[in-house]
């Protein structure tokens, strides 16, 4: 069985094309390599480089391949970019996810994984965790290009019949992830933990964040083969950690003991953001298996052997 994965040499979907590769699939990697990097390919995977939104090489690729399943993790990531550029974040993360709703349909694919945003989706979470039924409130470009994408996929399932899986995830973090993108405070905190140099904290340190580790997202990719048929779930870890909880743990854990640097809070970054995952469980037989100081001490492990 072949799957394509966008953005398959980024963090998260080189992490799944190595687990697929594993069972025995066959992976087909399709990536521009605007953030993902090559060097993240396995190799017996099949690598092709386009943007999502050229309908001619996506086309290409789609009838060369034939995939039975797309897994559509390829997008804009930046949400500070998204409110500079909305047009830029519309062009790929909408337009581009249309182009490959398109191509799955023209040639037969089976089912689509997309991997949307829980944060992003919900907005501020107050003092309780949404679940899949809860109003999305998105506060930036990127967020609501992540709920049209969602909307567009179950017009493609109504009108198409083309299956689907949207999986909103948490703030996912782990090996591969790049310490030097807009995204992922773990790997960031983690290369200034090696470096020896200083945190820096945006606003009080009580901002909380859902933090997922890797590998319980491909977990729930894998199961998403061949579960949860037209559903949406929430994947987080569903327990929210404030910066200052994060740095405390990654502090005892890498005998990590410089200053702590505090400055103003962002403008647009959302105070709490946690997940209920309780659907997820249920529908998908799926549970996060890495506590936070595991996933941590793995994470800082991978980038202590990297140059």
């Amino acid at each position: 069985m072949k799957v394509l994965i966008t953005g398959g040499c980024g963090f998260i979907g080189s992490n799944i094309g190595d687990a697929l590769l594993k069972k025995g699939y066959g992976v087909i990697v399709l990536d521009n390599l605007s953030s993902g990097k090559k060097e993240n390919i396995n190799k017996k995977a099949k690598f092709y480089k386009a943007d999502i939104f050229d309908k001619k090489a996506v086309q290409d690729v789609f009838k060369k391949e034939r995939p039975l399943i797309a897994i559509h993790n390829a997008a804009q990531i930046d949400v500070r970019k998204s409110v500079a550029d909305p047009f830029f974040d519309a062009e790929v993360n909408i337009l581009g996810s249309i182009n490959i709703l398109n191509s799955c349909v023209e040639n037969k694919v089976a089912k689509i994984i997309f991997a949307s945003s829980g944060g992003a989706i919900y907005g501020e979470c107050n003092n309780s965790a949404p679940n899949e039924e809860s109003i999305p409130k998105p506060l930036s470009p990127y967020g609501i290009a992540k709920n049209s994408v969602e909307g567009y996929i179950k017009f493609y399932s109504a009108v198409h019949r083309l299956d689907y899986t949207i999986l909103r995830y948490g703030n996912v973090y782990g090996p591969r992830q790049d310490p030097h993108g807009e995204a992922g405070v773990i790997a960031i905190f983690t290369s200034r933990i090696l470096n020896n140099e200083n945190i820096t904290v945006f606003g009080n340190g009580k901002q909380m964040r859902d933090y997922i580790y890797v590998v319980d997202v491909v977990n729930a990719n894998l199961k998403a083969l061949s579960k949860a048929k037209n559903q949406t779930l929430n994947i987080a870890a569903g327990k929210p950690l404030s910066v200052k909880e994060l740095v405390k743990i990654m502090s005892g854990i890498s005998g990590y003991n410089k200053k702590i640097i505090y400055k103003p809070k962002r403008e647009g970054e959302l105070f709490k953001s946690f997940l209920n995952i309780n659907k997820a469980e249920k529908v998908l037989s799926w549970k996060p298996k890495f506590d936070i100081k595991l996933g941590i001490k793995e994470t800082i492990s991978y980038f202590k052997q990297r140059p």
